[in-house]
């Protein structure tokens, strides 16, 4: 009996890590990449560094609704799945592929007609301008192979297919590597670009991930050319839209928020400003980590309950919790030794590297509870309740840190050990309702989740 249970829990195990550690390679890959291609445009000039930079932010916006789809797209592919309804799989994903493709073109007009407006409300210096423009425009007209990426990639997630995002993801981010460098400097015939060479590199690697993306999916067999499947399901939509709303929601409050406690930490002082940047680009690491594990509990719990299997719910979704809190805690010991290490690869400025140390050394004890926001927001994303963390994250960012941030950081004095505390005691907030409601079993959205009776006919 206790060898079983044994065997019950390393299943279980080896299956959180075979859906995670893709996840997680996929996204530090991104992350490493990511700076290479931001050293190429540095090459340029601080202008066209700033202007995507000021693109970014606003593509941010764009992510967050794309990005919502994707995790409706990862909860019911793999609900349907855990339930043997193979039909409703290609439906589910063709619908969610209509619906990426509707806010694709959407987001791509609105480029189209409004870039400068847009440009101009993030507040764009006239010299800044025109090259953000031009950025702008060339990488978000075509918005339709942003969200295809991210849709794609969620159902093949739902599927258990956490591989094929990644080689997909490796390659074309070593494809805009290459193409950056030569449409970017210029290479034999072909003429330097400049920043709207990074734009088309940007681009062309987009539409290969999407193609890619569309092959992995075809040869799962989840996908099927059917005039049923394609068209327009006003009811499936409205579930889709239902569940991604809270979740797109809950990622812009977050961009929102930041907007409020950034001005916050200018007023304290430039250097303290710099040192928090540095400090929360290297704790993007953490969060990498954070959801390679949320997405595996979001897929897992959502394929149980499809199933009826309500016990291995809660087994999957405790075990995603220990097993990435624990290695969020180790993140965290490498940070509190190394911070001031780490620090010294962005600025040699002594004072700065100092505040990156404390900022570090304080973000170490806050990675435990930041694991438990991030991987409880995905168990309860999988079972399709994504309201209740959007009301934590409105309440934690505007109100704990933001207000953290200015008494703690400002009237106390605390700089940027004020700011890091506030920003801990906002997750710490988050996690221990997210923990309360888990333990409580009000986690899930009730009817989504099969009743003992109904899981056993």
């Amino acid at each position: 009996m206790e060898d079983a249970k044994e065997q019950t829990r390393s299943s279980i195990i080896k299956t959180i890590l075979l859906l995670a550690i893709p996840v997680v390679i996929e996204n530090f890959f991104q992350m490493i990449l990511g700076f290479v291609d931001t050293l190429f445009v540095s090459k340029l000039g601080l202008i066209e560094v700033s202007a995507v930079g000021v693109t970014n932010a606003i593509l941010a916006i764009y992510f967050a609704i794309f990005m919502a789809i994707g995790i409706s797209a990862n909860v019911y592919v793999a609900k349907y799945i855990g339930a043997g309804r193979q039909e409703k799989v290609k439906e589910v994903t063709a619908q969610s592929i209509l619906l990426a493709s509707f806010f694709g073109v959407f987001f791509g007009l609105l480029t189209l007609f409004f870039s400068e407006e847009l440009l101009r409300l993030m507040g764009v210096e006239k010299g800044v301008l025109s090259a953000a423009n031009s950025y702008f425009r060339i990488v978000a007209i075509p918005s339709i192979f942003i969200s295809l990426m991210f849709v794609l990639s969620s159902v093949l997630r739902g599927n258990g297919d956490t591989k094929s995002p990644m080689k997909i993801s490796i390659f074309i981010n070593l494809i805009n590597i290459l193409l950056d460098y030569i449409l970017i400097f210029g290479f034999l015939f072909i003429p330097a670009l400049g920043i709207e060479g990074a734009a088309y590199a940007t681009l062309i690697s987009r539409l290969i991930g999407s193609i890619g993306l569309f092959i992995y999916i075809r040869k799962a067999n989840m996908i099927e050319w059917r005039s049923d499947f394609w068209w327009i399901n006003k009811t499936m939509l409205l579930e889709i839209i239902s569940l991604s709303s809270p979740a797109a929601a809950e990622r812009l409050a977050m961009r929102v928020g930041q907007v409020l406690y950034f001005g916050l930490i200018v007023s304290i002082g430039i250097n303290t400003f710099a040192a928090h940047q540095i400090a929360g680009n290297i704790e993007v690491f953490a969060y990498m980590i954070g959801y390679g594990f949320a997405t595996a509990a979001t897929t897992l719990v959502s394929k149980c309950i499809g199933s009826g299997e309500v016990e291995k719910v809660k087994e999957y979704a405790r075990y995603s919790l220990w097993i990435g809190t624990a290695v969020m805690s180790l993140f965290g010991i490498l940070l509190f030794i190394g911070g001031e290490w780490i620090g010294g690869f962005f600025t040699s400025d002594a004072a700065v590297i100092n505040q990156i140390k404390t900022a570090l050394q304080i973000d170490a004890f806050i990675q435990p509870i930041l694991a438990i926001v991030l991987i409880l927001t995905g168990i309860y994303q999988g079972a399709e309740n994504t309201k209740y963390p959007f009301y934590l994250t409105l309440i934690g960012i505007w109100v704990i840190r933001t207000g953290g941030v200015y008494f703690l950081g400002i009237i106390l004095g605390l700089g940027i050990a004020g700011i890091w505390i506030a920003i801990g005691l906002d997750n710490l907030y988050r996690a221990a309702f997210l923990l309360k409601n888990f333990r409580n079993g009000k986690w899930k959205k009730e009817e989504s989740v099969p009743s003992a009776k109904a899981a056993g006919n």
